[in-house]
């Protein structure tokens, strides 16, 4: 008798434990979340189709659409008003990523204390840490109200529960990897426990039209843990970021479907709490009655806010047959191309001899472009021993033929240098208004720029100087 041939449907599938990704054919590893051995047959799949259904809620022009019901609600925290677009939409869900103890759960038992009111409930569903913990903390910071609730769960159904008997206008669940679900295989934290989990807490937000905000964990990488796919499904994207050694926390718009994403929040982590930070350039400056070599000023945009910043240098003499180079909030690649640039287009010789230290005051990392010239001019006065003029800033990027290119937002960053009493500052040609009462001084190239350092104080003069003695 012939051998009957196989069907579709008598085909098996393969489905992956640990994120629920499916195949008709077996794999060692899955191609989806990279997981070895957990790719397994379970069924026969069926063909289904969808057939139309009844609508429940008609489609309208959209300019009959209501937007009050989007209408943003103030958190209490204005720095964290300030990333999410004033605040709190109706139905939003947010994400907060952040590395273990920068402050996250601190920051969101504030603000669940300052959102909660007679008309606003606020749960507080905590999944890392006991009730008694949080109360701690709670107490310490100062976060106590009556329409406060807290809840120590990590069952889905059980958080599910508590929206039914609370009825709270914010959810606060920290963290999103520590709820399961007990209908989702796999351990809490795998992919697709999360989610499960946060489509569950997604829809009982829009249903609800209650706000919700969600702890995420990161990967050593600094990347979301969980799915690619969390990130999309939420409203608002937050990434908390800050030294653990410093006092200074950012907090940073990566998505915001509600608002800009250029917006930074800036807060100051102590005993007592986290506490926003209106005017946050204090902490970047050291305040002398003398100036001293190695130091320049510059003023950095975090989002849309400019930060008046110092950058330190220091050189010394090396004992080893490899000079060190060591930065501290700033990028290493970009110190050692100001090193090459002031070497061979500003005529500074003897730095690639030396022992190098650079850094930021304060705990502020410097990335962007703006901050070259200062970091091109704090070098130059640590290896002249020569220290700049007082309350001088530098603005501007300096390319590799040693030219200063212009950057964006020079007229706030000039005004944000006058408005904390700076008086002179270098910048690229063609700067805009400038400050009433501040000397402008514009630069087109590193020559021009290094001609602010007397030249009868430089310990290392330049090569041409040296040819003409």
């Amino acid at each position: 008798m012939a051998a009957r041939t196989k069907t579709t449907k008598d085909r098996p599938s393969y489905r992956c434990t640990e994120c629920g990704w499916q195949t008709a054919k077996w794999l060692g590893r899955c191609p989806e979340c990279q997981a070895w051995g957990t790719v397994e047959e379970y069924g026969t799949p069926a063909v289904r189709t969808t057939a139309p259904g009844r609508v429940t809620t008609s489609a309208v022009p959209i300019g009959q659409v209501d937007g009050r019901q989007a209408t943003a609600r103030p958190t209490g925290v204005p720095e964290l008003d300030r990333v999410l677009g004033g605040g709190l939409v109706p139905g939003a869900v947010v994400l907060l990523a952040g590395e273990p103890g920068v402050g996250k759960s601190t920051l969101l038992l504030d603000v669940a204390a300052k959102s909660a009111s007679d008309e606003h409930r606020t749960l507080y569903v905590t999944g890392e840490e006991s009730a008694s913990q949080v109360r701690l903390r709670a107490d310490r910071i100062g976060a106590i109200d009556d329409h406060l609730y807290l809840a120590a769960e990590t069952d889905l159904a059980a958080v599910l529960g508590h929206l039914d008997a609370v009825k709270p206008s914010l959810l606060i669940v920290d963290s999103v990897q520590t709820v399961a679900s007990p209908e989702i295989d796999g351990a809490p934290g795998g992919m697709a426990q999360v989610r499960e989990v946060a489509g569950a807490l997604i829809r009982a937000s829009k249903e609800r039209g209650m706000s919700t905000l969600l702890v995420g964990h990161v990967t050593k990488d600094g990347a979301i843990a969980g799915p690619r796919l969390l990130e999309h499904l939420v409203d608002v994207v937050l990434s908390f970021e800050g030294d653990r050694h410093a006092r200074l926390r950012l907090v940073r718009g990566v998505k915001n479907r509600y608002g800009a994403t250029d917006e930074v929040g800036c807060f100051e982590l102590h005993d007592e709490g986290i506490t926003g930070l209106a005017d946050p350039s204090g902490l970047f400056l050291t305040r002398r009655d003398e100036p001293v070599p190695g130091t320049c000023l510059t003023v950095t945009l975090e989002g849309r806010r400019p930060l008046v910043a110092e950058v330190q240098a220091l050189t010394v003499d090396s004992q080893i047959p490899s000079p060190r180079r060591t930065t501290s909030g700033l990028e290493t690649s970009r110190v050692s191309m100001m090193l090459a640039v002031l070497e061979q287009r500003g005529r500074i010789s003897a730095l690639g001899k030396r022992d190098i230290y650079s850094a930021t005051v304060g705990g502020v990392k410097l990335s962007e472009p703006a901050a070259d010239l200062a970091i091109a001019l704090a070098l130059a006065s640590a290896a002249s021993d020569t220290p700049l003029p007082k309350n001088l800033v530098a603005i501007g990027e300096v390319g590799l033929a040693g030219e200063v290119r212009r950057v964006t937002g020079v007229q706030r960053r000039l005004a944000e240098a006058h408005r904390l009493g700076f008086t002179h500052a270098l910048v690229p040609g063609d700067p805009g208004k400038v400050p009433a009462g501040m000397k402008v001084l514009e630069v087109a190239d590193m020559g021009d720029a290094l001609r602010v350092l007397p030249r009868s104080r430089r310990r290392d003069a330049p090569r041409e100087a040296e040819e003409r003695r």
